[in-house]
């Protein structure tokens, strides 16, 4: 496949479906922040280094000397006994560099992960719902694994390479200048090989870093569609596709590949032209008289000195290259916008009238999913939101929570407009429960819990007995019993049920049920209604209706069709009128 062929394979993707990516200038100025707030570790890091690569300078040193006293018939036992000593001390210095290089890098690694990990625990649930779930997942795992590596092994080694090559250059410069000049004809060559190469590996290191997340979103949505995919004998192009995209990565990483090595042999021609230079002048210096064997054998020592560590920022670029690109895709992540604020939490018992004014909404450049709503729902009354598949039912659930932001119209609780409210807003009044509910790892008492870390395992056992959760008296150890993976599985009814739990315990003013009982099957289903009903008593609840059985207990019922309200009433006001509502139960009854 061609660069051309792979750019636009991998720029395929919609910029909106991926979340964004920094400069490499704003990530420079966050590593900066970081490495400003641990100035102690900083500052014995950059001793150390600078020491370390001071003391690799001492063994040429030596050496030159101990040429000039071989060719004065003078003493050689102190010289050797300095080359060792001189060798000690570089091995410790460089081990110790390598350690507090490393303790800064984690440190500053673990500070990154964390705002990454925050910001993505409090993305707005229309970005969640917006961008790829592979690009959001390479992000936190693949990214955050390649800047690990690069601090822990390849940072070091970059750091100590950089420092010994600026030390090396003055170190010419202090034994003979023209030496020293000698030794800077390899720099064009080295500059040409540069230039060369990075406006070309960094498009392709960041075409890697997407082709990578690509990938990923294709092999999670064939995992967690596999029965789906076997169903409708789907395999066969699900695997293709999979195939394709790997084909995709590992082609660009070829590439990548190639323009490392092409850089490799333009490196070691300036290499040679350098070391020839400086054997050269050399040469020409001992005939004049100018310089001693030792000194030009110190030189040539030091300038061949320079291949180790030029080799390592050679050999380490391909690593720090992608370690950039991986870190401008975290910084990317950290610097969106954090919505968090302290949470308000509302008196006890109080129950808000809920206004939704003229709503409307779409999604990109959709149809209009939602147009011209009008919807009050007054304190601690219930409504049934029912409707055909497509209706919109979700869409309004999800702007009466705060979890979408609707294009047109606004959420008023008592009056006030939902973007005047104190704290994080809708979000402090409003809780939502959809069909879709995760258990954690832990103990259920810990589960429930997070809807109010500080509640007693009393309060915690009565949430649970108020939604009927009577099978926790069953557990092995009650609440205590740890549930979710490496647990107690909970089937999606008792999943349901704790869902409801932290409802309750939580208290919120408002409560959204979004199919909350969807996923109970015909066994469950009367319980969790039965739950469901106690969880909402007494609080202004918007209930997105998937079995009608829910609209029969509801104060009033309201009717969404194509995005409108089209009927409200009683369930008995609205069988009785013949319209949309009645088709409905009519179905229903006869399902």
């Amino acid at each position: 496949m061609t660069p051309e062929a792979l750019r636009e394979e991998v720029t395929a993707v919609p910029a909106e479906a991926l979340l964004p990516t920094a400069t490499g200038r704003r990530a420079a100025q966050v590593v900066g922040r970081y490495v400003r707030q641990r100035p102690g570790v900083a500052v014995v890091a950059g001793v150390v280094s600078v020491a370390s690569a001071a003391a690799g300078l001492l063994a040429p040193a030596v050496l030159g000397r101990l040429v000039d006293a071989v060719a004065d018939g003078g003493s050689i036992g102190g010289y050797l006994a300095a080359l060792v000593g001189a060798a000690v001390l570089a091995a410790v210095l460089v081990g110790l560099a390598a350690l507090a290089i490393s303790r800064l890098g984690e440190s500053l690694l673990a500070r990154l992960r964390e705002d990454v990990v925050a910001r993505v625990l409090h993305l707005h649930s229309a970005t969640l719902d917006r961008v790829r779930r592979g690009d959001l997942l390479s992000r936190v795992g693949d990214d955050v694994a390649r800047v690990s590596q690069s601090v822990t092994t390849g940072l070091p080694e970059v750091i100590g390479a950089g420092l010994a090559v600026l030390l090396t250059v003055l170190g010419l410069g202090v034994l003979d200048w023209r030496l020293a000049l000698a030794g800077l004809l390899a720099v064009p060559g080295y500059v040409l090989a540069l230039r060369w190469y990075l406006p070309r590996s960094g498009p392709v290191y960041a075409r890697e870093r997407v082709a990578v997340a690509e990938r990923a979103d294709a092999l999670l949505g064939a995992v967690q569609g596999a029965e789906t995919i076997r169903a409708y004998a789907r395999s066969g192009p699900h695997t293709a596709e999979v195939a394709r995209r790997s084909a995709v990565a590992r082609d660009v990483g070829v590439g990548v590949f190639r323009l490392y090595t092409d850089l490799g042999w333009r490196m070691n021609a300036a290499e040679y032209a350098g070391l020839a230079a400086v054997l050269g002048v050399g040469f020409v210096l001992v005939r004049g008289e100018v310089a001693s064997v030792g000194e030009v054998t110190t030189a040539a020592l030091l300038f061949h000195r320079l291949f180790a560590p030029l080799g390592t920022l050679l050999f380490s670029f391909d690593e720090v290259q992608a370690a950039g690109a991986a870190l401008v895709r975290l910084v990317g992540v950290v610097d969106l916008p954090d919505p968090e604020v302290v949470p308000q939490r509302p008196p006890a018992g109080y129950r808000p009238a809920v206004e939704l004014r003229g709503i409307g909404h779409r999604y990109g450049d959709g149809p209009a999913v939602l147009a011209d709503v009008d919807l009050r729902i007054a304190p601690g009354e219930r409504v049934a939101l029912v409707g055909a598949s497509g209706a919109g039912k979700t869409t309004l659930a999800a702007v009466l929570a705060g979890a979408v932001d609707p294009a047109v119209g606004e959420v008023l609780l008592d009056g006030v407009p939902a973007a005047a409210l104190p704290g994080r807003g809708l979000r402090d009044l409003v809780a939502l429960v959809s069909q879709e509910v995760h258990v954690f790892a832990g103990t259920l008492a810990d589960d429930v819990r997070l809807a109010r870390p500080g509640a007693s395992d009393d309060e915690v056992r009565a949430a649970l007995e108020l939604v009927g959760a009577r099978w926790v008296a069953a557990l092995p150890e009650g609440i205590a019993t740890q549930v979710g993976e490496g647990g107690t599985a909970l089937t999606p009814a008792r999943a349901q049920q704790l869902a409801l739990a932290r409802l309750v315990l939580a208290d919120p003013p408002v409560a959204v049920l979004d199919e909350a009982t969807a996923e109970a099957g015909s066994s469950g289903a009367r319980d969790l209604e039965e739950a469901a009903f106690a969880a909402t008593a007494r609080r202004t609840t918007l209930v997105v209706a998937h079995r009608l059985t829910q609209a029969v207990r509801a104060d009033r019922v309201v009717v969404l069709h194509e995005g409108r309200v089209v009927e409200e009433g009683t369930h008995t006001e609205l069988v009785a009128a013949g319209g949309r509502y009645a088709t409905l139960w009519a179905a229903w009854q006869g399902r």
